[in-house]
């Protein structure tokens, strides 16, 4: 059973400030409330170790496409399976939508039970939450530095 979720977050922070935080990769534990790491192994290699609830899991993920303020993608070559893309979306000069989707194989009785009462959606919805303020937090840093 694979299975996939998409969800959505408007920020109040240009294209550029949610693509510039989001392929910081030594950030993405900030925001991501169950990655505990990311190591860059190459250029477009990375291990991750994650926690979610009933399972603790280390995987290997390479990056399948980038394209600079418009999409990242990747999918795991080690671990789990688990595909997915982030796409970056200009509202206005000073607004975008960052959406996730992300496809992944449950295993065990936990992950079984947090796809079908979509507890993921809930856990995605929580971690675009935390990229939100973050990304505002950044754009507020960088008006205040520009002068803008």
């Amino acid at each position: 059973m694979t299975s996939s979720l998409i969800e959505a977050v408007d920020i109040e922070a240009p294209v550029s400030v949610s693509w510039a935080l989001w392929q910081d990769v030594e950030r993405w534990p900030s925001f991501l409330s169950h990655v505990h790491h990311v190591e860059r192994i190459d250029a477009t290699t990375f291990a991750w170790q994650v926690s979610l609830p009933g399972a603790d899991k280390q995987f290997v993920a390479e990056l399948t496409e980038v394209i600079a303020e418009e999409r990242i993608a990747w999918r795991t070559t080690q671990g789990v399976h688990h595909a997915g893309v982030v796409t970056f979306h200009r509202l206005s000069e000073t607004r975008s939508r960052v959406t996730l989707q992300i496809e992944y194989d449950p295993k065990g009785f936990i992950e079984h039970v947090g796809a079908l009462t979509n507890l993921d959606s809930v856990l995605a919805n929580y971690d675009l939450g935390q990229f939100q303020a973050l990304a505002e937090r950044d754009a507020v840093t960088l008006r205040s530095l520009t002068g803008e």
